[in-house]
């Protein structure tokens, strides 16, 4: 478990922002039927506002806090969103101020404990906390599919931390002390071009750390193979990725 923050993605913030999937509306929706109001929600480790966007529709205000002012860089403005250079375990929120706190792809990287002590101090009575990931993702032609789990597995799969283990886990590994709801299945769908698929391998963690620890872009490699495959270039393909969550409120 990182007890301090391990900066993996400021030097990618662009394509960050611009190639990791957008979560389904109906996540939010379903997210902000818990809490008992709906007017501060905090999203925790925002990067470049992936989640941030999708709380809008539901509630007054959102408070979004990254460690990384590259990543805060790059989210969209918006005159009800307040983004602030701070660390998950000490966000500078006033106490029993969020109704809901989310933390999207982010959990992993975190000293828990220390968190958990801040979301338990900043979630207001009845609020609720939600943390989920997502893990490898799946395309319908079976022939691309394993060609890309195989780079996942193989080519960068030793060059990711082991908070990735977490991730693969669907957090179901992690201590929760809070009063649990199940929640229904949520999944990321989006048609990605090739040119899309290619950049969000650029986002990866372990493609950032394959790439300085071998001098050489491993998706560089990859994509004359993946484009053999692909066709058209501007051909738009299924891409899945199933949502695992722990969600719960104040115990």
């Amino acid at each position: 478990m990182a007890h301090s923050f391990a900066d993996h993605f400021s030097r990618v913030a662009t394509d960050y922002a611009s190639y990791r999937p957008r979560y389904p509306e109906d996540l939010f929706a379903w997210l902000a039927g818990l809490p008992a109001r709906r007017e501060l929600a905090w999203d925790c480790a925002a990067g470049s506002g992936q989640a941030t966007v999708g709380l809008l529709p539901h509630f007054l205000r959102i408070a979004a806090t990254d460690a990384s002012a590259a990543l805060l860089a790059s989210a969209p403005a918006d005159p009800r969103i307040a983004y602030r250079v701070a660390p998950a375990e000490a966000s500078g929120l006033e106490s029993r101020s969020a109704d809901l706190i989310t933390v999207a792809q982010a959990a992993h990287w975190f000293n828990l404990p220390a968190f958990y002590r801040e979301a338990d101090r900043v979630l207001a009575p009845g609020g609720v906390l939600a943390l989920w990931t997502y893990g490898v993702y799946h395309l319908e032609d079976s022939a691309l599919d394993r060609l890309l789990q195989h780079f996942y597995g193989n080519i960068v799969g030793p060059y990711w931390p082991p908070e990735r283990r977490l991730v693969e886990s669907g957090y179901r590994t992690i201590a929760f002390p809070f009063e649990e709801v199940t929640p229904p299945a949520f999944a990321m769908i989006t048609e990605w071009r090739l040119p899309e698929l290619l950049g969000y391998l650029r986002t990866w963690s372990a493609t950032t750390r394959c790439r300085e620890a071998t001098g050489r872009d491993p998706v560089e490699a990859l994509a004359p193979e993946v484009e053999a495959l692909w066709g058209q270039t501007d051909t738009a393909r299924r891409v899945t990725w199933p949502l695992a969550l722990r969600v719960g409120s104040r115990p």
